[in-house]
This record gives C-alpha cells, structure tokens and sequence, in this order.
C-alpha cells in the first residue's frame, strides 16, 4: 500500500509532481488528437446544427471543466484552510489560472456557437451569465491572492471567496432547467440516456478527458513554481538544487 500521506508535504510532492507531468502531458497530448479526429472527421453532420454543432468538441468540455476545476480548487482551498496545510493552499492557487482559461474558452466558443444558431454572439442568458459571473470568481481568487504580500494571509483571504463562489456552481448546471433561457438542455446526463450520436459522445468524452489530463499537467507544474518561490529558504530545496 502506497502511503500518500507522506506526499502532503511540498518537500515530497515537488519530486512527485516532477516525475507525473510528462505522462499527464503525453496523455492530454493523444487524447486531444483523437478526441478532435473524431469530433472533426469521424462524427456525422448534424441534422439541424450542420457543421456549426463541432465546436460542441470543445465547447461542452471547456464548460465542464470550468466548473469542476472550481469545485476542485475550493476544496483544495477549503483543506488548506481547516487543516491550515500548505500545499493544499498551493495547489487552489495552482489551479485557479487554468479553471480561469476554460471559463474563458467555454464563453468564447459558445459565442462562436451561438451567431449562427442565435443570430446574436452574446444575451444575458441565466447560464452564460453565471458562467462569465465564474470566470470573475476565478479572477477574483488570482487578483485578491496577488494582492496581498504575506502568502499565508493571501491563501485564507482566497479560500474564502473560493468557498462562497461554489454557490454558483449549481446556479450555472442547473439554469437550464430552473429558467426559461435560449441554452440548450443538456445532451449527456447521469440519470438519461444521452440524446447525440454514440460517436459524437465518445468524441466528447475524449475532449474531455484530454481536458482533465491538461489540467493536472498545468496544475503539477504550476505547484512546482509556488513551492519553489514560498519554500527558496527551505534547506531541503538547498539540498535538491546541489544534488540535480
């Protein structure tokens, strides 16, 4: 049985960290281009949508990881706040600019999406509304922790908003179905059969994985950067630099 509490500490999970990046990478790597081979070129032409509906290939997984990497930095933050651990604080800051970059995604291809479909790039629709009120939060999260010097003060003042923001989780997934709004219901869910394709799903499902895969690819290496930058005084990194 592998002890994983002794990785709860910076000084055993930077060398953790550094040996699981390159097979996250590798793995985002394929799976994003057979994730794309079949959205793009294996997948049939939508009915009513045509060639337009693809970009759901990115699209769908880009919003789904908007919201689950949220729910997963605040727990993170949420651990490093009541256990007062910090590596749990660094790995909420360390996801926080990748949640950030498919918030962004998810509203930019939506907007790519909803021209031809609408006929208007942008409404304020109760789910895109929340969704851009998400990447605010995101921001919100990276500007307040860069704005306070003391990285200690700066991970309880974060986890803090991290821990409010989840309320709008639930408000973004469930818009849909609580008002009346122009979004589409939703084409996969865990109590219905799915309403696409089965090629069309499995090309989602790849894009989205790949998007999970990226992400703790990003988040590994970004938690390397913050270990090196709060712990440079620590003797253990003194050590790790004269021996590497």
């Amino acid at each position: 049985m592998i002890n994983w509490f002794k990785y709860a500490s910076p000084r055993t999970f930077y060398p953790l960290a550094g040996r699981l990046i390159p097979w996250f990478s590798a793995a985002a790597a394929v799976l994003t281009v057979v994730g794309l081979y079949v959205g793009f070129f294996m997948a049939p032409t939508d009915a009513q949508q045509g060639e337009g509906y693809r970009i759901i290939f990115v699209h769908v997984p880009a919003s789904w990881m908007s919201m689950f990497v949220y729910l997963v930095m605040a727990l993170w933050a949420a651990v490093g706040l009541i256990f007062n651990s910090r590596l749990s604080a660094m790995m909420a800051s360390a996801l926080a600019p990748t949640g950030a970059l498919f918030a962004f995604l998810s509203l930019w291809t939506g907007a790519l999406w909803g021209k031809p479909m609408w006929g208007t790039w942008w409404v304020w629709d109760a789910r895109l509304t929340s969704e851009l009120i998400l990447l605010f939060l995101y921001m919100a999260f990276i500007a307040l922790q860069s704005a306070i010097d003391d990285p200690r003060r700066a991970d309880k003042a974060g986890a803090l908003l991290a821990i409010v923001g989840v309320v709008n989780i639930p408000i973004i997934y469930f818009s849909v179905q609580w008002w009346s709004t122009l979004h589409q219901g939703a084409s996969v869910s865990l109590t219905q059969a799915p309403s696409m394709a089965t090629i069309m799903l499995v090309g989602m499902l790849l894009m989205a994985v790949a998007a999970w895969m990226y992400t703790i690819a990003v988040a590994l290496m970004r938690v390397r950067t913050i270990i090196l930058e709060r712990e440079h005084h620590a003797g253990w990194l003194k050590d790790l630099r004269e021996t590497t």
